[in-house]
């Protein structure tokens, strides 16, 4: 087997009929053996079909939005073809945003929006949180933090278009979006775990004591409460005071406010990247902003909404421009953290950390004035080895679940189905 067909059997693709296959450097060792990390990256609204989509099936940058990731493409994959096919209750933004990652349906529920049904949380859990669930069982992948859930922009709101990340069925987890009380989490908890351990021990007592005097159905929320506790000790009992890279310096003067978004975008990353340098967590998701989200880029010369341009038609040319504009700058946090990756070194295997982790960038819609939830513009870049440097369009509609499963698959984790089991059929990513 050539290095290439490794690369995609071990993320669960089947390589039949695939004439393209060559020239992949094979891996190290088995993702059981080796470090390996995931980040799911999502920015909204929709993209440009015309001005993504690669023109040349051999360079996958070959395209204005994607341009800026030139310097990774021998590293790079883009894929044509996967649609969202998880049906029910909510608008396609909702459902685009919330079943993005948990490949089931919403719950029935009375948040409305649109014209379509009113709905609620998803129903089941996403696959960044399965995945951290698997690596936490195993003490040689177990991290600190399984998973961090980080936010660019996202406002202070719960909703079905603002979550992407689900623990289960309605328990969707909010990113993080300050980059101060990031810090804090990562690295002012470690001076404070004797104080939290103290506060959890008679915690989990009293926990224990409720849940033997209540309903089941309250039992069951009690539970989830104990999983907490259980969570907040493990991170405690995995902290080190010693860490393998330096503690970020943050500026104390920026703002959170819209116009410093890309500072904060900086910051986010940045931080990110320590923390995965420093083995605090092999798992987590960056989230640009919101579904339906409104934010005024006038860091670009855009001073109206993103949701509101990607209503525009085709034919109204200065929306389609600031949309390509938009989407170009999001490519271009995309390759900043992937060279903040690469300049990384990776303290318990050599080389870098981009060679050990799988970036996911994704979008809830396909395009935005039409809604529609197929050919999502999906772009993997980095991995454990070199990727594919090829932009393939699969030749039928392809349920996204089948993604959500070769990813679990990259990771040595053998799930037959996920989320919806209908949309699983076929199992991993097939290009035949």
């Amino acid at each position: 087997m050539n290095a290439r067909r490794q690369f995609l059997k071990k993320l669960g693709i089947s390589t039949a009929a695939l004439p393209f296959l060559n020239g992949l450097p094979s891996f190290a060792a088995e993702p059981e053996q080796q470090k390996q990390r995931l980040i799911i990256m999502f920015s909204p609204n929709g993209t440009v079909p015309d001005r993504f989509w690669p023109t040349d099936p051999t360079d996958p940058s070959s395209s204005p939005i994607l341009a800026p990731l030139a310097p990774f493409r021998d590293q790079m994959t883009v894929i044509k073809g996967i649609s969202n096919q998880v049906g029910g209750d909510g608008d396609r933004h909702m459902r685009g945003m919330s079943c993005l990652l948990t490949g089931s349906r919403l719950h029935p529920g009375n948040i409305q929006g649109g014209s379509d049904t009113p709905a609620g949380w998803a129903s089941s859990l996403s696959i960044d949180q399965e995945i951290k669930n698997f690596l936490q069982k195993n003490p040689t992948t177990r991290t600190r933090f399984g998973s961090l859930e980080i936010g660019v922009a996202v406002p202070d709101r719960a909703d079905p278009w603002t979550r992407m990340s689900y623990a289960g069925s309605n328990q969707p987890l909010a990113p993080l979006h300050d980059p101060y009380q990031m810090f804090k989490k990562l690295y002012g908890q470690a001076k404070n775990r004797e104080a939290l351990a103290s506060v959890l021990d008679p915690l989990r007592s009293d926990l224990k004591k409720a849940a033997q005097l209540v309903a089941t159905e309250d039992r069951q929320l009690l539970e989830q409460h104990l999983d907490l506790v259980r969570d907040l000790e493990q991170e405690i009992s995995l902290t080190s005071d010693e860490l393998s890279h330096p503690e970020p310096e943050l500026d104390p003067h920026i703002e959170l406010i819209n116009d410093n978004t890309p500072q904060l975008a900086r910051m986010q990353m940045d931080l990110l990247v320590n923390a995965l340098a420093n083995d605090m967590t092999r798992v987590s998701t960056l989230q640009f902003m919101r579904s339906v989200g409104q934010a005024r880029m006038r860091w670009l010369g855009i001073d109206q909404g993103h949701h509101h341009i990607s209503h525009q038609p085709d034919k109204d040319q200065d929306a389609q421009q600031q949309l390509e504009k938009i989407n170009i700058w999001f490519a271009k946090q995309l390759t900043y953290l992937a060279k903040r990756l690469q300049d990384t070194p990776d303290p318990a295997i050599g080389g870098n950390l981009l060679q050990n982790t799988t970036i996911v960038w994704l979008n809830e819609l396909g395009k935005g004035n039409s809604h529609t939830l197929d050919d999502l513009p999906i772009v993997l870049l980095g991995s454990r080895a070199n990727l594919p440097a090829s932009y393939h369009v699969l030749k039928q509609k392809t349920s996204h679940n089948r993604l959500l499963i070769s990813l679990a698959h990259s990771f040595g984790h053998h799930l037959s189905h996920f989320g919806e089991k209908q949309l699983s059929q076929g199992g991993p990513l097939t290009f035949a």
